[in-house]
């Protein structure tokens, strides 16, 4: 006799041997693609305006690379944690719709910034709203489709970032060529072209919050045929995971663990404050680094709480050297990926001499095709491998990391916009199929019930370490290696985007590690999350 299941959308019983993805789940799964699009759109849009927002605010490329980084990152990262946990025990459709609703208003406000100031808190907002969105993604992902088709359908969901990215820079090339067509001199308010473009695109976000308001939420671990049980006070959880990641209620929260904790939070603390006081003072560069340094000691600091609070799944997350070195590596891959994305725009106009509307076209439909070819394909082979070798998607991501190598040397390096725009395609396409198969690797090293802190864990990796340090590292060296031109700064992205080619050793000792570790870590997650709450 077949064994029952329960479709995940409209919980009706079905004869069936195992769970199965339902006309609704593809239904869910367009809807969350077309909100990573605006996600990725709100968010990439400053790498088209980067040259006018440069000038007209007069800033450096390494503030650029801040501010299309770091100012965004950390506060993506950091409220990523307690929005993950949070997506793990309340409602993930209710979170999301708030949360769009809360980083489209965000980017419309950043139509009326007037110096790096301001821009840096509208990105900073940005940030925290984005941060619902994979944490709650990601679970109502892992709940609608079943283990064998999971990396395809969060790399599907995963295109969006591509498909965002690439209409970005098409539609902010249009709308700032159209504003200061109509209004050379500045239009209402003196806002000019870049103004313009953040506003027409945060505006339409408020829209789609309400369509994925009408959603049904799933029941948590349908798929997986694991029950798990939410919190009975989601919202009191989320406040103390809160106060665990802004100072000073770190120092209140690891003196209730006792005095040593004390001791360690605040040793680390004065170690990250100097680190951070050291690299201002190399560099010049003081939002980087105290937001880096900000972002890192809340990281240590959630860490340490959930080990009190939570061991088992700080043992599966942060105890498991297959997730961390999974993370990592991956982390290192979206380095690369996010500096090419934000800063080849520039290249082309200030570099190639290229049309803004020309190169926005070509690199924002580049784009778009090679990430949407690149994470799809990505995701198949690394199912299929998965199923023949329980480490099999990690071949795939160490594939992210090599093949992109080749491309972005000849890309930068020649004079030729035709063979420009074909080697990034060809590194943006390499370089997207490592995502399917990073994301799926986590998601299956973690129990259902802690999905979402795992999915705010590995984004730790693409922001902290990708998003961070890819635009502001190239950014960086393009100053340091850059001359004077009539008394300003001229910079050499050249050197600074091929710089990105000496993270891939790095990456690739980690994914080799991971290579190694995953089937065993993934064969013992009951076990070692017992031991743990033991």
């Amino acid at each position: 006799m077949a064994e029952t299941s329960k479709d995940p959308g409209t919980g009706v019983e079905s004869a069936e041997t195992e769970p199965r993805a339902t006309g609704y789940s593809w239904y869910v799964l367009g809807v969350l693609v077309v909100v990573y699009i605006l996600n990725f759109i709100d968010r990439q849009i400053v790498s088209i305006l980067a040259v006018d927002i440069k000038a007209d605010l007069r800033l450096t490329d390494a503030d650029m690379g801040f501010l299309g980084g770091a100012a965004f990152a950390v506060f993506y990262a950091l409220f990523g944690i307690p929005l993950g946990r949070l997506a793990d025990n309340w409602n993930r459709v209710k979170l999301l719709s708030i949360g769009l609703a809360l980083w489209s208003t965000m980017t419309a406000l950043s139509g009326f910034a007037r110096n790096q100031v301001t821009l840096t808190f509208a990105r900073m907002g940005v940030g925290v709203g984005e941060a619902t969105a994979s944490p709650t993604a990601y679970s109502l992902i892992s709940d609608y489709f079943p283990k064998r088709q999971k990396a395809t359908a969060l790399a599907i969901y995963s295109s969006g970032l591509y498909l965002g990215g690439g209409v970005s820079l098409f539609i902010g090339a249009s709308i700032v060529e159209a504003w200061n067509r109509t209004w050379p001199n500045g239009g209402p308010m003196g806002l000019v072209g870049w103004h313009g473009a953040f506003l027409a695109v945060g505006i339409p976000g408020l829209l789609v919050a309400l369509w994925v308001a009408t959603l049904r939420e799933p029941a948590r671990g349908a798929m997986d045929g694991v029950a798990s049980h939410s919190l009975p006070h989601p919202f009191r959880e989320f406040f103390r995971d809160l106060s665990t990641i802004v100072p000073p209620f770190t120092l209140f929260g690891a003196a209730q663990r006792g005095t040593t904790a004390l001791a360690v939070n605040i040793g680390f603390a004065a170690a990250i404050a100097a680190f951070a006081w050291w690299m201002i003072r190399l560099t010049g560069n003081f939002p980087q680094w105290s937001a880096v340094g900000l972002g890192y000691y809340a990281v240590f600091s959630w860490a340490s709480t959930l080990r009190a609070r939570d061991p088992a799944t700080f043992r599966l997350i942060w105890g498991t050297p297959a997730f961390i070195c999974t993370t990592l590596g991956y982390g290192l891959v979206s380095l690369a990926a996010y500096a090419l994305a934000f800063w080849s725009p520039p290249y082309a106009e200030l570099v190639l001499k290229l049309p803004k509307q020309e190169l926005a076209f070509i690199l924002g439909a580049n784009g778009a095709l090679a990430g949407f070819v690149g994470v799809i394909l990505g995701g198949r082979i690394a199912d299929a491998l998965r199923a023949r070798n329980p480490a099999g998607r990690i071949l795939t991501i160490i594939f992210g990391v090599v093949a992109p190598i080749i491309p972005i040397w000849i890309g930068y390096t020649t004079e030729s916009s035709f063979i420009f725009y074909a080697m990034n395609f060809l590194a943006g396409m390499f370089g997207a199929a490592a995502l399917g198969a990073a994301a799926a690797t986590t998601q299956d090293l973690v129990l259902p019930r802690m999905r979402g802190t795992a999915t705010a864990a590995f984004f730790l990796g693409t922001t902290l370490v990708g998003l961070s340090f890819g635009p502001y590292m190239v950014g960086q060296i393009s100053d340091l290696a850059g001359t004077m031109v009539n008394g300003k700064p001229v910079g050499d992205l050249r050197t600074g985007i091929l710089s990105l080619i000496g993270v891939a050793p790095i990456a690739l000792a980690l994914l080799i590690y991971a290579y190694r570790t995953v089937p065993q870590a993934e064969a013992t997650i009951a076990e070692r999350a017992a031991s743990a709450a033991a």
